[in-house]
């Protein structure tokens, strides 16, 4: 456990955030790697990953809400030095795992082919998706319990062990893709769908060795069957605190699957090509999301503790980082997208989609960077309602407009992604008034309490 409420606040920031990014580069580099491989297959092939890949952010959409539910909480309860809270968050979270891996489980076997059939745009690139999403499955369930366990971890200041952890998967991972895809030593060239084992190969490792680490290493957080026994009102403060989040995700998977269902009237080379600029851009925001991530752990520690003026310094330097390293992304993407494209098709159609697509949205990195600060102040303070909504009125204003303009004679791509810049300007500015009027409104409550206390005392 890491006490959070001591010491320079950018120290904490750079420190927590330094391990996360290595992570989260690993798993950049897994995917760079993975994206260079099956591009080499083809349009159809990695049209087909890209689209099975949105699915991704649904089982993000849940396993948010239990990755802010549980890390916040537990943040809270240690500020407070209650082991016990903290370990029961921990093990409910577990329980809430269980359950919803059940139910996904019914509805992918069931449901899977016609997600699929309504948005590919060609029966190769069905054909595609389907094999990869059969594959890839275990990985995706496996993030259920991987989230609680490593959001409880960071919610008590711990993140370089299981950074390592998960750096020494995905590694793995990497290594595995291309011999999987290719044949290379084996001789049986699996395709879309060896890009899939491997992530389902990866992830049951990285899950071992989490469980291990608890095991062996971990003595503040604790495995315990008698409290994975449902507690309702635990389950429902951590799906409350975190529901809003999942909402985001699931809003990001709407979004995303909008997008994919109006690109199914182009060609394959439209949905690679924004597949493929979407990869990219994620891996350019790794330093932008590490600040996000360390952000909420520190603000919400120093909440529960009662240091107003460290919150506020949390968000005053978070937002600052953020914004200004999404200032240096948009200029890299503006003036060198095809750059950093190139090496992952030989495509010519999906380098020009995705080069396009890199050079509008380039222009509302900095309003999303700040988005992201915000959420995660909302985070810490335990109301992360507001983000959501600003988020909502982001979707619901994009697919309005993106329903009316695709329905036009003169429609392009273009003018999907001008609107993206649009709505997330437009978001920025709703996240803004709402954290203005949160932070006011926690924070002198809390400044109250202060003075009570230190009244009753004197």
């Amino acid at each position: 456990m890491k006490d959070l409420t001591q010491g320079p606040i950018y120290r904490h920031l750079i420190s927590m955030s330094v391990p996360i990014l290595f992570g989260m580069f690993v798993q950049t580099l897994y995917f760079l790697i993975d994206l260079y491989f099956v591009g080499q297959l083809g349009d159809a092939a990695l049209a087909g990953v890209s689209s099975a890949g949105v699915l991704f952010f649904f089982v993000m959409a849940i396993t948010q809400v239990l990755n802010v539910g549980v890390g916040t909480l537990v943040a809270h309860a240690i500020g407070r030095k209650d082991k016990l809270e903290a370990n029961l968050l921990l093990n409910q979270g577990l329980l809430i795992c269980a359950m919803c891996i059940g139910v996904l489980l019914s509805v992918a076997l069931v449901g899977g082919d016609k997600y699929f059939e309504n948005i590919a745009p060609s029966e190769d690139v069905f054909a595609a998706s389907l094999s990869y999403f059969y594959w890839f499955m275990p990985a995706l369930f496996i993030q259920f319990p991987v989230t609680v366990m490593m959001a409880s971890l960071r919610g008590a200041g711990v993140v370089k062990q299981p950074m390592l952890i998960n750096m020494f998967a995905l590694l793995v991972n990497a290594i595995l893709s291309p011999v999987l895809i290719t044949g290379w030593g084996f001789g049986v060239e699996m395709g879309v769908a060896g890009a899939g084992l491997a992530s389902s190969i990866s992830a049951s490792l990285g899950f071992i060795l989490i469980c291990v680490y608890f095991k062996l290493r971990e003595s503040y957080l604790r495995f315990s069957i008698s409290e994975c026994k449902p507690h309702f009102n635990t389950i429902k403060k951590i799906i409350g605190l975190g529901l809003p989040s999942g909402g985001e995700s699931l809003l990001t998977f709407i979004y995303m699957s909008i997008i994919y269902w109006v690109l199914s009237d182009f060609a394959a080379s439209a949905q690679a090509g924004f597949g493929l600029g979407a990869r990219i851009m994620q891996a350019l925001f790794l330093p932008v999301l590490a600040v996000a991530f360390a952000a909420p752990a520190i603000a919400g520690q120093n909440f529960a503790a009662g240091n107003t003026e460290r919150v506020y310094q949390t968000y005053y330097q978070s937002t600052a980082i953020t914004c200004g390293l999404m200032l240096i992304i948009t200029v890299v993407c503006a003036l060198n997208a095809e750059v950093l494209l190139a090496p992952f098709s030989n495509e010519p159609d999906v380098i020009s989609v995705a080069s396009v697509f890199l050079s509008y949205v380039c222009f509302n990195f900095v309003p999303a960077g700040y988005v992201l600060a915000a959420s995660g102040m909302f985070q810490a303070l335990g109301n992360a309602w507001p983000a959501l909504l600003s988020t909502a009125v982001r979707l619901s204003l994009f697919s309005i407009s993106l329903m009316i303009v695709s329905e036009q004679a003169n429609f392009t791509l273009e003018k999907i992604w001008v609107l993206s810049v649009s709505t997330y300007c437009i978001q920025a500015s709703v996240s803004f008034y709402f954290l203005r009027r949160e932070l006011k409104k926690k924070l002198s409550q809390t400044t109250k309490e202060e003075q009570i206390v230190q009244t009753r005392v004197s």
